[in-house]
């Protein structure tokens, strides 16, 4: 997979591919991500890449010709599969769409800044539009930064556990269920006594009922949408 970020803070995107799991799947070939400066795409000395929002107000807004001409030059190197815009007013970040977003080969995300981009951007190139959550951050970068993330940690190879990705929180719509290491007991607190049965079976019986569980009353909404009733929960008990 290769993921191309255009900001107006590169900087603010250093750390988080610079370091354990995604640093790794670049190292092992599996996932590349650049992030441009959209400055390098402005004209004139002071490479403006803002201006004054028609009809007044506070607030400035990303200009077309920067982002125009970052987003053409990049289409003459590959073609993306989509070409994303995180703003708080996008569809909500899930799991499912991560899932989805995953098996894709080329992305492209535009983080917005100030009071967002001239909406003609929106218009002509995006193809998705993505919000992580109901509130507003200084611009789009970490939220571009938590939508690779999640995305690459989903490809084939990147986890040392192939199966690690596929028993996290919000697959299936469910929480994952409570996890336990050594030592077995800790000031008079005990791991349950299913996990150190090495008995599979009652081992992956009990993790899912407590996930169950857990998402029933921690996440009812979400609990919700996993479709389990009581009698789908007593199927799966069986």
């Amino acid at each position: 997979m290769h993921i191309d970020i255009i900001s107006v803070v590169p900087g603010l995107l250093e750390g988080p591919f610079s370091h354990s799991i995604l640093k790794r799947a670049e190292e092992k070939g599996l996932a590349t991500v650049r992030v441009h400066n959209l400055r390098d795409y402005a004209t004139g000395k002071q490479k403006q890449v803002d201006d004054y929002a028609y009809g007044g107000g506070a607030g400035m807004v990303m200009m077309i010709e920067p982002i125009s001409l970052c987003i053409e030059t990049l289409q003459k190197e590959r073609t993306y599969d989509e070409i994303i815009y995180m703003t708080p007013d996008g569809e909500t970040f899930d799991q499912p769409m991560a899932n989805a977003l995953s098996m894709n080969q080329n992305l492209l995300i535009l983080c917005g800044h100030y009071k967002g981009v001239d909406e003609r951007i929106r218009q002509r190139y995006i193809t998705k539009e993505i919000s992580i959550g109901d509130f507003v951050l200084s611009g789009g970068e970490l939220a571009a930064a938590v939508v690779a993330d999640a995305i690459i940690r989903l490809i084939p190879g990147v986890l040392n556990d192939e199966t690690s990705a596929l028993t996290d929180s919000f697959q299936d719509y469910l929480l994952a269920p409570p996890v336990y290491t050594r030592p077995a007991e800790w000031q008079g607190m005990e791991v349950p006594e299913v996990l150190l049965s090495g008995h599979e079976a009652k081992i992956n019986e009990w993790r899912f009922e407590a996930s169950v569980r857990r998402t029933r009353e921690r996440r009812p909404d979400l609990f919700a949408k996993s479709g389990l009733g009581e009698s789908d929960k007593k199927s799966n008990k069986k």
